[in-house]
């Protein structure tokens, strides 16, 4: 399909005001992720959720949100990115809203199902949104650095505020605040957003494409969560993953084959889209990975409150604001992205690999600051080029499924990290206590025993997140190429030279 060359048009005036919506829609999702963590145990007291339910009050919002991201970005593409935009922040507002008015299990559990649903319709509609909207190389660069901080660090600033709402005011407070955020920014996108009308994607909605996918995905997300709580060779667990496989290979082999693919192989075999959405996957299993552990490590073993476990992330948020913002919005014009996206995931496996020291005595500010610095410089680093990239050069009219994308190996490396991880940590755990019972005969030993084994699980499984990291840097380092070729335009499939009609500039000169 030709593109229409729209670089005559001056840029809009209002995108600088239109980032700061944009923004705080992806910080309220961003935050969400985390911040009913923290507020769980009150609300599973508090409206009698069982023991064995309580993964679901996650997990409804991790299926919905996982399995419904691609076609969520299709629904923008063909929708209009601003009409979906809005409209996912007004149902994820109200779907805020159910929760925390929830009186009972099951309204909660619903109101998390269609937390996600809206979330799946926002979160490519926001990134989908930049991607057409700021198209000159150093503005792109700015107005994806804060993005890519944002992205980065709102799961810290989730535990903060999480703690603050649920020890000063109480659990539904954590449901309540996402009002205000999505109100302003529902309202300020409805008078400051102007997309540009010829990135549309109105062919025909691809159904099985639809079906096959949002199958798959659940499938795939639902047999990591239960990979956690019933084991890998629990029959479910291994039926589900079974599924997703068959489900996912069918669909790939749909969208070969459909007129109007609900998501185009052309998004997906540019060698380096496809290097950002593996190594951001695999980046995000080490990051989920890093909060629950520090999390469980700060406040059991150190006996921290929820806030100050809260401020305790703040360094990591520091590194990531300047990572991103400072680091790779100067740089990222200038140098490969792949200079910036290596070199990035390598420096957060430093700072993971210094966690592997953990003791039950360990110094905050001796080892747990400094590692958290260099996770929070090396993922705002590598996080800033490699959000910009995964839109890069694609048509307008498939930037909202190339934005899906990106969230959806965010979605499925975050339920990958937790149950992989988490499994690691827990089988470490039980082989330390089985190996040191028999030496532990008073209560006190006992129980120094257990935290000794917290921690001996904790440091095994951030050992497999630093190995995990280093893979993430080595795919970007081999797949991520854009800038070799000085000034060359990255192909997109059928769309060839869309960088001169987008005047989206090669990001490395």
């Amino acid at each position: 399909m030709s593109q229409s060359p729209v670089t005559s048009l001056a840029p809009d005036p209002k995108r600088w005001r239109a980032l700061v919506f944009i923004a705080l829609a992806q910080l309220m999702v961003v935050l969400d992720a985390t911040i009913v963590n923290i507020a769980l145990p009150s609300a599973q007291e508090d409206l009698g959720i069982s023991e064995g339910n309580k993964q679901w009050v996650i997990t409804a919002y991790a299926l919905a949100f996982g399995g419904l991201l691609l076609f969520g970005g299709r629904i923008a593409d063909l929708w209009g990115r601003k009409r979906t935009f809005v409209t996912g922040l007004i149902g994820f507002a109200a779907a805020s809203a159910l929760g925390g008015a929830a009186g009972n299990e099951a309204m909660m559990l619903g109101a998390r199902a269609l937390q996600g649903v809206f979330g799946a319709l926002l979160a490519p509609a926001a990134l989908s949104l930049l991607a057409v909207m700021f198209t000159e190389a150093k503005e792109r660069a700015k107005a994806f650095g804060i993005y890519g901080a944002i992205a980065g660090g709102g799961g810290a600033v989730g535990l903060i505020l999480g703690g603050f709402l649920t020890e000063y005011l109480n659990w539904r407070w954590t449901f309540f605040v996402n009002i205000p955020f999505a109100i302003i920014a529902a309202a300020g996108a409805y008078f400051v957003i102007r997309e540009p009308s010829e990135g549309r994607n109105r062919s025909p909605l691809d159904i099985p494409g639809v079906v096959l996918s949002t199958l798959g995905l659940v499938a795939l997300v639902y047999g990591f969560t239960r990979a956690e709580s019933d084991g890998w060779s629990d029959a479910v667990t291994v039926t589900m993953f079974i599924a997703s496989a068959v489900l996912l290979a069918a669909f790939v082999v749909t969208e070969a084959k459909v007129k109007s693919p609900l998501l185009p192989l052309r998004v997906l075999t540019e060698r380096n889209r496809g290097g950002v959405y593996l190594s951001l996957g695999l980046a995000i299993i080490a990051m989920f990975g890093l909060f629950l552990f520090l999390t469980y490590y700060l406040q059991i073993v150190k006996g921290y409150s929820p806030v100050k476990t809260g401020f305790a992330f703040l360094p990591m948020i520091f590194g990531m604001i300047v990572g991103s913002t400072q680091i790779g919005t100067r740089l990222m014009t200038r140098v490969a992205p792949r200079l910036l996206m290596a070199p990035g995931f390598l420096l957060a496996a430093v700072g993971m690999l210094l966690l592997t020291q953990l003791e039950i005595d360990t110094s905050y500010a001796g080892l747990i600051l400094p590692a958290q610095l260099m996770l929070g410089l090396g993922m705002g680093t590598a996080f800033m080029p490699a959000m910009s990239l995964a839109t890069h050069g694609v048509e307008p009219r498939d930037a909202g499924v190339a934005s899906a994308m990106v969230n959806t190996s965010q979605q499925v490396g975050g339920a990958i990290g937790t149950a992989l991880l988490n499994t690691i940590a827990a089988s470490a755990t039980t082989a330390y206590i089985t190996d040191h019972a028999a030496s532990a005969t008073t209560p006190a030993a006992q129980k120094l025993l257990a935290a000794q084994s917290m921690v001996e699980g904790y440091t095994a499984a951030i050992w497999w997140a630093v190995g995990i990291l280093v893979v993430a840097s080595a795919i970007a380092a081999v797949l991520v190429n854009t800038g070799a070729d000085s000034g060359t335009p990255v192909a997109s499939g059928d769309g060839e030279g869309v960088e001169d009609a987008l005047k989206i500039p090669v990001v490395a000169h």
